[in-house]
């Protein structure tokens, strides 16, 4: 399959998924209640939404990269990307499971942890399309890259996935700690340094 075919269908995936995140931002009806306390109640998911919405920005750029790179796709490549598409379709879940959770007084490690883990299973799955495309299907670059530049490349790729892990463990203990955690990483990915679209 061309890339082309898989690069927007992709797009489209990412772009609804990124949308569904703003359907979570929720405001009382006109005159009902206060708006302003009701608004600054609702913290947890403004903070949420930041953090999903930039990890999947990052994860557009970097797949648009990462499939530059390719000549064409073959049927593991789309498997495998298919598994990254489903793990990013869940975060408007997840992401509104966490925000809901985070402030209650039960649930909310439990809320982290799954929040934390689709993070986790989302950096996998696309450590996984990377290590695939970057040293199993080699041949299919468009460009010559050495063994080490491909292997760097997979390394800055993967090197979320300590922290992420890190906040699945920490949410059992404190939920804040855990979310703080993966905005650290989101923020670390968007500057242009950790950027992996670079060879």
């Amino acid at each position: 399959m061309s890339t082309g075919r898989l690069e927007a269908f992709s797009d489209g995936v990412m772009a609804v998924a990124i949308t569904l995140l703003a359907l979570n931002l929720a405001f009382p009806e006109p005159g009902s209640r206060p708006l302003a306390p009701y608004l600054a109640h609702q913290w947890p998911a403004y903070v949420a939404y930041v953090i999903s919405f930039v990890t999947i920005g990052i994860i557009w750029i970097n797949h648009h990269a990462s499939i530059a790179r390719l000549r064409e796709a073959d049927h593991a490549i789309l498997a495998i990307n298919l598994l990254l598409l489903m793990s990013i379709c869940v975060l408007p879940f997840t992401t509104h499971l966490m925000a809901s959770y985070l402030t209650a007084s039960g649930g909310e490690r439990l809320a982290a942890a799954v929040y934390s883990g689709s993070l986790l299973l989302m950096g996998a799955c696309f450590s996984l399309l990377n290590a695939h495309t970057l040293l199993g299907k080699a041949h299919l670059l468009t460009g010559e890259l050495s063994d080490a530049d491909r292997r760097r490349l997979l390394r800055r790729g993967a090197s979320g996935l300590v922290p992420y892990a890190i906040a699945v463990a920490v949410s059992l203990i404190s939920p804040y700690a855990s979310l703080a955690i993966c905005g650290a990483v989101a923020a670390f990915y968007a500057l242009p340094a950790a950027n992996t679209i670079s060879t």
